[in-house]
């Protein structure tokens, strides 16, 4: 096939749920390809020399020659090439914002001068993930006596202990919560990720000889530099899970919850599941969602499928600087959140009985542009107006955990207690003790987690094999 015959062929669009039935379900809303359009679809690559799409995956994923698998229909084998790369290509398929990576450097989508028509490559790997046989994990080759500590099980975490696992050193996982997934299963709702494709990817982690200690908190059952004593090495992957607030009036009143917890509640504790889970859920009918990322759409959106009647985005700038996934807005659109853009909290209102009733706001313009090149949003002067609301939800965004720090006052970190890294090792201010993930970072993707990951196990291989004279 020429490559005018490729640039001739559609987009393969991706069927999903019906607006007004999914709003009010938990199944996922993208049903997936079928076979036909994933091979369709895969065939608009154009497997060009320079191989830009790669340059923008933070795993460096072979992704030309995965995709000319699956055109020919050998998803086997296109899951094999991803899975070099990435542990978690379902995950990765459904929820990593290939627009604003792979997909951005598409010679397909710039050739058409279309970025939304770029070779959908995360559509094909979701196919691929799920419909492929996936060959059974075995135990790697134990190669020496060196053993190394895990604290978390996101994704950054999952990569490292599979990539230290497949070196040949024994590992074991430390997971604060009593089930293992870190952010994939506490914060990102069952209708974007189903929790059994997780349960799955942890599965094939075990099998490699992975052990998974649940419910212990680092820095409460046991501090880091006790960890550091017992372990080779040490790998930090506890992402940023500790929310920020406002900083407004009545935040303390009943009704107000961080995203964190409300999320929490509802996808690691299934409190949704009346009458099955023992975790209870606040019922609110007006919610007003504080935040423009993709964690205020999930939150509005499981408010919906909870039984809001009406649900509200509030956001202090405007439509275009809001940071979520295009595709989540339109999501959260179709289903019937309202998005009310360049306004936000001045304060919080409640009743006699210390319950959220209403929200006092404040409208915005856009001055000029701040240090992320945004333009800032500034308050108009007397624009004051009344929000009817019974829930309040805070997702303005996370902060680093101070708790494994603040008992290992050894171990560096910067102004926002991130941790501070060896750019090359990943190796923190603690010798033998490891970092990465948006504990380093901040915010950022489950796949750039994983390539922080990946890094960390490659500089702990290094420095194990450097303390036992390179065996």
């Amino acid at each position: 096939m020429t490559a005018k015959e490729k640039l001739a062929i559609p987009p393969q669009p991706m069927p999903e749920q019906e607006p007004a039935v999914r709003a009010r379900n938990m199944e996922e809303v993208a049903l997936g390809y079928t076979a036909e359009m994933a091979k369709r679809e895969a065939s608009r690559c154009l497997n060009c020399p320079t191989h830009p799409c790669v340059e923008g995956c933070p795993v460096k994923i072979r992704i030309p020659e995965f995709l000319a698998a699956a055109a020919e229909g050998d998803f086997a084998r296109a899951l094999a090439v991803i899975r070099e790369s990435s542990l978690l290509p379902a995950v990765c398929g459904r929820v990593c914002p290939q627009e604003k990576q792979c997909q951005k450097y598409c010679t397909v989508g710039k050739l058409l001068k279309d970025a939304s028509k770029a070779v959908a490559i995360g559509r094909v790997e979701r196919y691929a993930a799920d419909n492929a046989e996936h060959p059974a994990a075995a135990p790697s080759p134990r190669r020496g006596r060196k053993h190394v500590a895990v604290i978390g099980s996101g994704p950054a975490s999952i990569t490292c202990a599979a990539d230290c696992a497949r070196a040949g050193h024994g590992v074991t996982v430390f997971e604060a919560f009593h089930r293992a997934g870190g952010v994939l299963v506490y914060g990102i709702p069952e209708f974007r990720l189903p929790k059994r494709i997780v349960d799955r990817e942890i599965e094939n982690l075990k099998a490699m000889g992975v052990k998974i200690v649940r419910d212990f908190v680092v820095g409460r059952t046991a501090a880091l530099p006790e960890l550091a004593r017992r372990f080779d090495a040490v790998f930090i992957g506890v992402g940023a899970g500790l929310p920020r607030f406002m900083g407004v009036p009545g935040e303390e009143l009943i009704g107000v919850f961080s995203a964190n917890e409300y999320l929490t509640r509802a996808n690691l504790m299934k409190a949704y599941r009346e009458g099955e889970a023992a975790t209870p859920f606040w019922h609110g009918r007006r919610v007003a969602v504080f935040g423009g990322g993709n964690v205020a759409m999930d939150a509005a959106r499981t408010a919906l499928r909870l039984g809001a009647e009406n649900v509200s985005v509030i956001y202090r700038r405007g439509a275009k600087e809001m940071p979520a996934r295009a595709e989540e807005v339109r999501h959260a659109r179709e289903e019937g959140v309202v998005f009310r853009t360049q306004e936000n909290a001045k304060r919080i209102i409640g009743d006699a009985d210390g319950k959220v009733c209403a929200v006092e706001c404040l409208k915005y313009e856009l001055g000029e542009p701040d240090q992320s090149g945004r333009r800032s949003p500034v308050a108009v002067p007397g624009s004051e107006f009344t929000l009817p609301a019974d829930t309040v939800i805070v997702a303005v965004g996370n902060g680093s955990n101070p708790l494994i720090s603040a008992t290992a006052p050894e171990l560096a970190v910067d102004r926002k207690g991130r941790i501070v890294v060896d750019e090359a090792t990943r190796m923190t201010s603690m010798p033998g003790v490891f970092a990465g993930g948006d504990i380093v970072l901040g915010a950022a993707t489950v796949i750039m987690a994983m390539g922080e990951g990946r890094r960390a196990a490659a500089g702990i291989d290094a420095y194990l094999k450097s303390k036992s004279g390179g065996g």
